[in-house]
């Protein structure tokens, strides 16, 4: 699996950014789909998923409200628009395949190579 993040930068608190994450190597409509970030100096964390169909989604409490995941099967991408980001939101995003349900952290899960997003107060 190939995943390739874009759509990152630089953004006021308060402000929005839209990611993409452009999927190969793989039959994209047959998995569920996540994205997952790391803040500097943490662990990564669970930010929202999507199923294969893009019926259903979730998300983390923080992100609830002010972030939205979806997803294009025809075109092999997963977006994740962000609005009323804050300082908090600053970290590495990496979209992730979700394979066993774990939310793009299991062990068969693969990651892209991530896109940093900053938000300055």
């Amino acid at each position: 699996a190939r995943l390739v993040e874009s759509g990152g930068g630089l953004v006021q608190s308060g402000g929005s950014l839209r990611l993409s994450c452009v999927a190969s190597g793989f039959t994209f409509g047959n998995y569920g789909m996540a994205w997952v970030r790391r803040p500097l100096g943490k662990v990564p964390e669970w930010v929202s998923t999507i199923d294969r169909d893009g019926f259903s989604t979730q998300s983390a409490d923080s992100v609830k409200g002010r972030f939205t995941i979806s997803r294009d099967n025809a075109k092999n991408t997963l977006y994740l628009q962000m609005n009323g980001l804050k300082s908090e939101d600053t970290g590495v995003y990496y979209c992730a395949t979700d394979r066993t349900g774990h939310n793009g952290m299991g062990p068969s899960d693969s990651w892209g190579p991530g896109t940093q997003v900053t938000v300055s107060s």
